[in-house]
Parts: C-alpha cells; sequence; structure tokens
C-alpha cells in the first residue's frame, strides 16, 4: 500500500504525567547530578564525569533491536542489531541469538555487518537470512545446532519477503527482474576508435521513475522465486509487466503461495490499488482473490491452511483510512470484516498457532501495542510498549512474533532509551537485552512529559511529550523548540530521540505534539486534514504551546520551531502566519504543491489523493495550501535543510523556500545533506549530529530575536553554511 510520508475531547480538562522510563530487568541505575538552578545546569560539561550530558559524539555508541524472531518452540530468538559504527559512519546490521530462558547472547550472522532478516525454518533447526558477506545481499540458510551456513543464490538483485515451505524443502522470495530500458532513436554508429564519446541517453517510459533511498529506478519488475533449502537454481514463479510482492505465505500443502499485486494494465497510476493473489506452485497458473477498489494487502494463510488473513479499505480517494483486519475462506470465498468498529489501523500480523486468532500491531495515543483478534471480532491487547524504528525522532515502531505456545517476542523501549529486545508469555514480560548500558549509566538525559490540552479551534484534546533539560528545576522557564512530526500521517509518542535530547542537552525544552492528521486517536482524528492540509493542525499546535507556557516550563519569549517532511511543511506554514517564533529550521519540506505532486517519487498519488485533483484541475487550492503562498507574511530568520538525494520531498522544494526568503529579504541558509535521501535523512551519525547541531546555531544566533530594518531592499542576511 503506497501510504507516502509524507505513516475523547477533553474541553477544558488539561493534564500533564511524567513518562517512567524503567531499567531493563536486572539492570542498576545511576544516581543523577546534583539539580542547579535554572537550565544553565544543561550547559556543564558534556564529556566529563559519571553522568556527563548527551552529545553529538555519543551517537556513535546507539544500538537498537529490530525483527525480533521467535523460534517455533519459543526457547531462542533471532533478532537484528543495528550497531552504529564509528568508523563506517552509519548503523551496521548483524544477526544475533537469545536463549529466552536464559538470556545469553550469541553472534550468529554478520558479525562484520550486512546480516538481516531472520526467518526460522518450520522445524527451527535452521534460519534463512540475507547477508552481504560475499559483497552483494544474498540468501543464505544456517544449520543452529552445527553453526554451518551456506549460501543459496547468487543473484543481481536482492532477495526479500523470506518465506520457508511448510516442509522446510523451499524457500520463496520476491527479487527485482531486471529489463531492458527503452529505446528511441540511436547515437551515430560510426564511432572512431579510441574516441571518447558522451554516455548514451537516459530514456524511461515510467511513471515513477526514481525512489527515494534507491534512486533511479532500473527498468524491470519485483518477481516471485522459489529455490530448495539446500540449494541449486531458483525458479521464476511469476511473470508480466507487473511488480509482485510480499509478504509470502505457503499454504499447508505446499501447493499454493499468497502474495500481494496491483496487476491492472494502469498500475502506474493507480499507487493505492492492491489485491490477494494465490499462484498454483505445480502449474505457475495465478488467481485473483479479492477485487474491490482499494488496497487489500498482508495476506497469511493460517496454519490449517483453511483461512486467509489480510488488512485493507475502501478506496475512495481520501488520504488516511484505518486499515481494517479481515478473514476469506482459502480459495477467496466468504470475505469478512473481523476489525468492525475497532477505531484503530492493523499494521503487522501473525496467525495464532491454532488458527483460532490473528496478533495485530497497533498504535493507540501515540504508543505500540499488539493485541489478539479472535475470529468471532474479539478483541484483546496482549503486549504494549513496542518500540523502535529510528534514533533521530521519537515515532512510534517496534516489530514483534509469536511462537507456536504463544510466547511473543517484541522490541519494547523507552523515553530515553532505544528498543531492546522482550519476550511476554501470558501477563510476564521480561527485557532479554540492554544494549545501550553506557546511555543508561553514564548520561543525564531529558525527562519527558505527556502534556495534553484542549485546541483553541474546536476543543479536541491535542496530546504531546515534553522533553525537559538535563536537571530541570520545577518552575523554571527555559527555551522551547516545537519539534513536529511528518507523515503527517504518522504519530510521536514517548520514544528515545537523539534529535530531542540533543536539543534538551543544549537547555531547550522540546515540545513533540500529535495535531489533528496524527494516527492513533482514531479514524476521524486523522481526516480532519484531508483536502485541508495544511490547515486547522495549526490551531492545536499553537493550543499545545501555549499549554506549556502555561505550565511555567516555556518561556513565551523564546519560542522555536523546527521539523521534518510533514513537519516541515507545518514550520513553513507557521512562519507565515505568526511571528511569535524567534527563529526556525524546516527540514525537507514541501513548499509547492504542484512542483510536489509532479517531481516526487509519488507522481500519481499526491495531488489526487491529498488536494483532490491534478494541478491544472484545482491550482487555486494547490496554492492555497502551499507554504510559499505565504511568503510575504514571513518574518522569522528560517533556516532550510535538506538531504541532497531526497526523491520523497525533493531537493527543489527546499531551494525555492530557499530561495523566496532570500528575494523577500528574509534571514535564511540552505544545508544540503551529502548523499541524504528523505528516508535516510539521519542515517549517518555524524550528518545526525552535525544537523543538531546547526539548528541549534541557528536558534542560537537569532535567540534575541530579529527585526526587518526599514532600509532593507529585500537583500536577506547570507550565512555561511
Amino acid at each position: 500500500m503506497f501510504r507516502p510520508f509524507l505513516t475523547a475531547t477533553l474541553a477544558a480538562s488539561v493534564t500533564i504525567l511524567p513518562i517512567a522510563s524503567p531499567a531493563p530487568v536486572g539492570a542498576q541505575t545511576a544516581e543523577p547530578e546534583t539539580a542547579q538552578a535554572g537550565a544553565s545546569a544543561a550547559q556543564g560539561s558534556k564529556r566529563t564525569g559519571p553522568n556527563r550530558l548527551f552529545s553529538g559524539e555519543d551517537l556513535f555508541d546507539l544500538a537498537v533491536a529490530s525483527d525480533p524472531q521467535i523460534s517455533p518452540n519459543g526457547g531462542q530468538i533471532a533478532y537484528v542489531r543495528r550497531q552504529n559504527d564509528i568508523m563506517a559512519d552509519r548503523a551496521l546490521s548483524s544477526i544475533w541469538m537469545i536463549d529466552t530462558s536464559s538470556g545469553e547472547q550469541t553472534p550468529f550472522a554478520g558479525r562484520n555487518g550486512g546480516a538481516f532478516a531472520p526467518r526460522w525454518s518450520p522445524d527451527g533447526s535452521r534460519i534463512a537470512y540475507v547477508s552481504v558477506e560475499s559483497g552483494s545481499p544474498q540468501l543464505w540458510v544456517k544449520w543452529v545446532d552445527s553453526g554451518e551456513a551456506v549460501r543459496l543464490t547468487g543473484m543481481p538483485n536482492s532477495p526479500s519477503s523470506i518465506a520457508w515451505s511448510p516442509d522446510g524443502r523451499s524457500l520463496a522470495y520476491t527479487m527485482l527482474v531486471n529489463d531492458a530500458p527503452p529505446s528511441l532513436g540511436s547515437a551515430p554508429a560510426n564511432r572512431p576508435e579510441g574516441a571518447q564519446w558522451a554516455d548514451a541517453l537516459d530514456v524511461t517510459n515510467l511513471v515513477n521513475f526514481r525512489a527515494d533511498g534507491a534512486g533511479e529506478l532500473s527498468p524491470g519488475f519485483s518477481k516471485l522465486f522459489t529455490i530448495s533449502a539446500t540449494g541449486g537454481a531458483p525458479r521464476q514463479m511469476t511473470f508480466g509487466p507487473n511488480h509482485d510482492g510480499g509478504p509470502l505465505s505457503w499454504s499447508a500443502d505446499g501447493a499454493t503461495i499468497i502474495f500481494t499485486a496491483n496487476r491492472n494494465a494502469n498500475w502506474q497510476t493507480d499507487p493505492v490499488e492492491a489485491d490477494v493473489w494465490a499462484l498454483d506452485v505445480a502449474t505457475l497458473e495465478v488467481a485473483q482473490l479479492t477485487d474491490r477498489d482499494g488496497p487489500d494487502a498482508g495476506a497469511l494463510l493460517s496454519p490449517d491452511g483453511r483461512l486467509i488473513a489480510y488488512v485493507g479499505f475502501d478506496d475512495i480517494g481520501r488520504a488516511y483510512e484505518n486499515t481494517q483486519l479481515y478473514i476469506m475462506d482459502a480459495d477467496g470465498g466468504n470475505s469478512r470484516l473481523v476489525s468492525g468498529d475497532w477505531d484503530y489501523s492493523v499494521d503487522a500480523m501473525a496467525w495464532d498457532a491454532d488458527s483460532r486468532g490473528v496478533y495485530v500491531q497497533y498504535d493507540d495515543r501515540g504508543e505500540t501495542n499488539v493485541a489478539r483478534f479472535a475470529l468471532n471480532g474479539q478483541v484483546r491487547t496482549v503486549v504494549s510498549g513496542l518500540g523502535g524504528g529510528g534514533f533521530d525522532r521519537p515515532y512510534t515502531a517496534g516489530s514483534f512474533s509469536v511462537a507456536d505456545n504463544d510466547a511473543i517476542a517484541f522490541t519494547g523501549g523507552t523515553a530515553t532509551g532505544p528498543a531492546d529486545v522482550s519476550i511476554a508469555r501470558g501477563s510476564d514480560v521480561r527485557a532479554l537485552t540492554d544494549l545501550n548500558p553506557g546511555l543508561r549509566l553514564t548520561k543525564t538525559l531529558g525527562e519527558v512529559r505527556e502534556i495534553n490540552v484542549a485546541s483553541t479551534f474546536d476543543g479536541q484534546n491535542v496530546q504531546g511529550w515534553l522533553t525537559l533539560p538535563p536537571n530541570y528545576v520545577e518552575g523554571t522557564q527555559v527555551p522551547l523548540i516545537l519539534e513536529i512530526h511528518g507523515g503527517p500521517f504518522a504519530a510521536y509518542g514517548p520514544h528515545f530521540s537523539t534529535d530531542n535530547q540533543l536539543y534538551a542537552a543544549a537547555g531547550y525544552a522540546v515540545l513533540s505534539a500529535n495535531p489533528r492528521g496524527s494516527t492513533s486517536y482514531g479514524e476521524a482524528f486523522a481526516q480532519e486534514i484531508d483536502k485541508d492540509y495544511p490547515g486547522n493542525d495549526y490551531h492545536d499546535l499553537m493550543s499545545i504551546v501555549d499549554r506549556a507556557i502555561d505550565l511555567g516550563i516555556a518561556d513565551p519569549d523564546r519560542l522555536f520551531v523546527t521539523g521534518g517532511s510533514g513537519g516541515g511543511v507545518l514550520t513553513s506554514w507557521i512562519v507565515g502566519k505568526t511571528n511569535r517564533f524567534r527563529a526556525a529550521a524546516t527540514q525537507k519540506p514541501v513548499i509547492n504543491w504542484t512542483t510536489q505532486a509532479l517531481t516526487a517519487d509519488g507522481t500519481g498519488y499526491f495531488g489526487q489523493y491529498w488536494l483532490g485533483a491534478r494541478p491544472w484541475e484545482n491550482p487555486e487550492t494547490f496554492w492555497a495550501h502551499s507554504p510559499l503562498s505565504l511568503i510575504g507574511d514571513v518574518e522569522t530568520p528560517t533556516l532550510v535543510v535538506v538531504g541532497a538525494q531526497d526523491y520523497r520531498t525533493p531537493v527543489s522544494e527546499a531551494v525555492q523556500y530557499y530561495s523566496a526568503l532570500q528575494l523577500a529579504g528574509v534571514p535564511t541558509t540552505l544545508i544540503r545533506v551529502p548523499g541524504a535521501s528523505h528516508g535516510g535523512f539521519a542515517a549517518r551519525p555524524s550528518q545526525s549530529a552535525a544537523k543538531a547541531s546547526a539548528i541549534l546555531a541557528w536558534f542560537d544566533r537569532y535567540a534575541e530575536g530579529w527585526e526587518r530594518e526599514p532600509s532593507d531592499q529585500g537583500q536577506a542576511e547570507t550565512a555561511d553554511e
């Protein structure tokens, strides 16, 4: 499903609650430093003493757990450890094994980085995974007891969506099959020997010929393959001019593989559409199992082979819909909605081993949980507190898997620490890893508190979290950074964030708010901005800033604002609506909806679903919601930051805003992060730290504010990058 970037009303009451940050089971906690008067405590030594403040250098020490895969019998967990490496300046992925009884950990694959996607064989004797040990991503299998590993593939592209056959003899996966690019005309044929001619023309006929994080797309289509679990030649299973994707799910008898695809002729211009398909392994015939107008995806066959669980919704042209849980018979008949009026969006799924229920991941008020749906629609939450994802900002995230005995492995973090692996057996929940003891024991981090307020627009409750400067003294006013999430269909929660902790260490309180449009507060709350973004979310953000001031924490004369992607949109919108912020930093923003709709990697999506038209059909609406339309009202010094390889909110968006600010005489500077995509904006620790430092330096430069001189004639201040 294509949902890019950009993921009860309290009428008069407000609450502010502390968010606990417990240490893993068995861990010792460090004594906090003695509090000092005011936020000046945050300006102390960053690199000395037993409890120094968090700094940019500390990003290189961080590790996070992801993709925990529990063995069928629940005795072991294979998980991916992403560890920042100071020499490589990026997170390296390796696979580790945990004994769930003793908690003992051992490295399993990828000691030098580059191993991920572990998947257990049905009998628990082997693990399939992807590794770059041979130089490119290939499919490997390792025997758990002997430790022997074999490489199964030597293909030109990376395998994904790995799935074992029920008998353990075969593996299915998806992979891009390269195709010849289109040709049109030709260069002169008589090239003299030794002549240095230019490269051939780049010719494409794809609607989306670039993708964020992948760059220029190679011609070709994702297809299904199978291969023997002991090696041999892979067999291509699907064909045709369309992409076939995962997850892949085998029938109990191994005769059928279920997958997801949009096989319609207009697949390029209908990016939301998807259906569930069944592949006959013997004949290679495919049968379509769903056919509504909307995305049906994530299909998984029940262990007994009778039923298929899948998620989807009816596409009626809105930018957000809750993803619902459905069950149908294995032949595609008798489809029925299971999640009913449950007002949450279903993410990852896993069948119960007895085929009588489905486990689902979902977000609720900025936090991530796992629930179990019985086939009759009864639902109960079984695990809370999932976490994970990126380091830089506190998004909802996490992952889980379920053993045959219903033990659940999951990643769970806190507001002051990245995600670790935990296991839940009924009500017994244990943390099994402690990947960042140095962070927990030697750093004084900012406390994170919940904050709620009724929006001045219509009284709807707006929730957020305040990260306070380390050693904050109650009753002290400190400068505030409003940090706005992207999406905008996403949510912040009480999760670890390097950006927020770096800002807090510099003496700022950081407000991470979830205005209307945010997920995890019900479908209607998210749909409040449908065809009206930016819009009334502005009032929500101003309301929660005012609440932080009323609480005596935020200094009303020292307010700053920043945000990335959708948060960059709102940052640019805010400075066109108000001058209350001393300075702003808009990160990877959308500035002009017309150019965004026609140059981003979501061509065919943004205009139709976000604004209800193509740019030429309703240009007035596109302009009215573009922050560029407010440039004449901006009086806030605004830094513009973007990844140099951003194809989701293209560099041209940031450049337009920077140029307009220059021409309007507003102080500005443009920062382009070399090699960074939209999704990989903070992937390199050195760049993530440098970006946060640049934003802090910008805010410090304009801490006393800026006023336009009467003699200004549209010449903006220029600053060294």
